[in-house]
């Protein structure tokens, strides 16, 4: 019986006042009902019942109706007080143990949005997890999360897993499981991009591709290329609802020491979030936990790769450049760690110390620079090597001498002399600006060093423009770290931080030279938001945009020996009053 058919059954059944006993078989129906008591009773037969339903067309439907109502209102106690948890638990175990059952018609649906239901109404109400798991919700989820069908369904199964592992009351239920849960995790994190793309993007014909895996993600809309687009995000949203479950276990130090397998963690450098999913952290939201522990520091720091990726973050426009720095912190206040990655570290570090804010952190800067000099005279018995002593003088000939200098700028009676200062600066930048205009770059860049060395350090925005001009000095004879490093000191003095445009060009273009794709593509999009073209992107800036997020894309990435994904989450990990959103002393203070 069809909506229409059913909507007239139940009139004729109110004027009978034949209310009980009787029961619409239309859910839409129950839905519309506006007698509470009445509504009441129906929804609670309809999902008791609902597995037994023998149409596939209508549970389908059903289903994705009840997806969508909670996904617009997951707060409502409405249907979780009625048993739906119950409803999705039976559908789950009917869909695991009757395999002819699933793929007969729109069954193959079951599984995806039942999953999708649990953790949309567990996304925010810790009551509500408490409900699913009193459900039995737990053991088929982790029985599609191994593979059971496919990566679609591994999706929605991993965020329902990382909804119920972030609260405190529920958190003991996901951790029975723990060993697997993390190994499997990890797994999909690892190897997601690749399987989305082998069993999905590389077939270019819709015949080939599983139908159901097409209709979820275009709902019918768009054609390959669409399908393809969203293929990518999705095995991204896999990714990061993956590490964010491993996140919840690490914030626990449980199975710490199977988190930080060698491999996997040279694997997590390269995961990240941006773009589209700007509120996940991804991978470094993850090291930076692991980092919160003493065994975590131990095996990040024994991963170049890590680190190296640490350092390239802590020197980018991107949203996360504050945890970047954070771990680099904790790891060189850890007297069994700070050896290991000071010689690396502090070469990047150094273009900071002169940070003022940056997301909350006040005085950054000074607190880099504390941390840099810790026993700067002594390692471990050990001189440093010259290269380090030589970075480790210049931050104590910018931070504590120039700085003694500066002071006496300060005074009323000395202003006359840093007006002089200032004077001299600019008449040797006018002189570097010509030699740079007739090609004389070496004499440039000598000219740029004596003024950045007159320079008051209270005219900060004198010495950004003076870092940003050498910067692009050492661009144009193609050294492009030095121009990394002049450029990130420039948008360190900006106000606010990262916010001079020039720089943020310049260091996109010396990024990419250095074929850091995702640190050039975040420069060139803050480039673009902090510069006003009335609407309209220069051409310069669009290619530089659409060159880097090509190659981020899944089919560039998989000309790569490792594949990585490019996160594009919709949603949010960490939520309100969840375990791993609770505020710890900051170790760094």
């Amino acid at each position: 019986m069809d909506h229409f058919s059913c909507k007239g059954t139940n009139k004729m059944a109110r004027r009978s006042h034949a209310i009980v006993g009787f029961r619409p078989c239309c859910f839409f129906c129950v839905m519309e009902e506006k007698d509470p008591c009445v509504r009441k009773a129906w929804l609670e037969l309809s999902l008791r019942d609902m597995h037994m339903t023998r149409d596939d067309t209508e549970l389908a439907l059903t289903l994705s109706f009840i997806w969508r109502f909670a996904i617009d209102d997951p707060e409502n106690p409405e249907l979780p007080s009625l048993g739906v948890f119950e409803c999705m638990t039976k559908l789950l175990k009917k869909s695991l143990e009757d395999v002819e059952w699933v793929m007969t018609g729109q069954n193959v649906y079951v599984p995806y949005y039942a999953a999708h239901i649990i953790g949309s109404y567990t996304m925010k109400k810790p009551d509500f997890a408490v409900k699913a798991v009193e459900s039995g919700v737990i053991p088929p989820l982790v029985e599609l999360m191994r593979g059971k069908m496919s990566w679609v369904e591994q999706r929605v199964v991993v965020r329902a897993l990382g909804h119920l592992a972030s609260y405190e009351m529920t958190f003991e239920a996901v951790a029975g499981y723990k060993d697997e849960v993390v190994r499997l995790a990890m797994a999909i994190a690892t190897t997601c991009v690749y399987v989305v793309y082998q069993e999905f993007v590389s077939v270019q014909e819709r015949e080939g591709r599983v139908r159901y895996h097409s209709d979820l993600l275009t709902r019918g809309l768009g054609g390959l290329e669409m399908e393809d687009r969203k293929a990518e995000e999705w095995a991204s949203q896999l990714q990061c609802w993956s590490l964010h479950l491993l996140s919840c276990f690490a914030y626990k130090q449980m199975s710490i020491s199977i988190i930080c397998n060698k491999n996997f963690l040279k694997e997590l450098s390269q995961m990240w979030g941006g773009l589209v999913n700007h509120t996940s952290p991804a991978g470094i939201g993850l090291v930076r936990i692991l980092c919160y522990s003493k065994q975590g520091r131990g095996h990040v720091s024994n991963s170049r790769e890590m680190i190296l990726s640490l350092c390239n973050l802590s020197r980018s426009s991107d949203d996360w450049q504050y945890m970047g720095i954070d771990c680099l912190l904790l790891l060189l206040k850890d007297q069994e760690t700070r050896y290991k990655v000071l010689e690396t570290s502090l070469f990047y570090l150094v273009d900071l110390v002169e940070l003022k804010a940056l997301n909350g952190r006040t005085n950054l800067g000074d607190r880099i620079t504390r941390v840099l000099l810790t026993d700067n005279n002594k390692k471990k018995g050990c001189s440093y090597t010259y290269k380090a002593q030589k970075v480790l003088k210049e931050i104590w000939r910018i931070k504590v001498e120039r700085r003694k200098r500066g002071r006496k700028y300060i005074e009323r009676d000395n202003q006359e002399k840093l007006a002089e200062a200032s004077v001299v600066v600019n008449l040797i930048k006018q002189q570097a600006n010509q030699l740079r205009c007739v090609g004389d770059i070496d004499g440039a860049i000598k000219c740029y060093n004596e003024a950045i060395g007159l320079c008051p350090l209270k005219l900060r925005r004198k010495r950004m423009s003076l870092y940003s001009d050498r910067g692009e000095c050492y661009f144009l004879i193609e050294d492009a770290d030095a121009a990394i490093s002049d450029c990130t000191r420039a948008l360190c003095l900006s106000e606010p931080v990262n916010s001079h445009g020039k720089s943020l060009w310049t260091r996109s273009r010396a990024y990419d030279i250095k074929g850091l794709s995702r640190e050039s593509l975040m420069d060139c999009i803050m480039f673009v938001s902090v510069r006003s073209f009335r609407g309209k992107i220069p051409y310069y800036a669009a290619q530089m945009i659409s060159k880097q997020m090509e190659s981020t894309r899944l089919r560039k990435m998989m000309l790569k020996d490792k594949i990585h994904g490019l996160s594009t989450i919709t949603e949010e990990p960490g939520k309100k009053n969840r375990m791993i959103e609770r505020k710890k002393p900051d170790p760094l203070d």
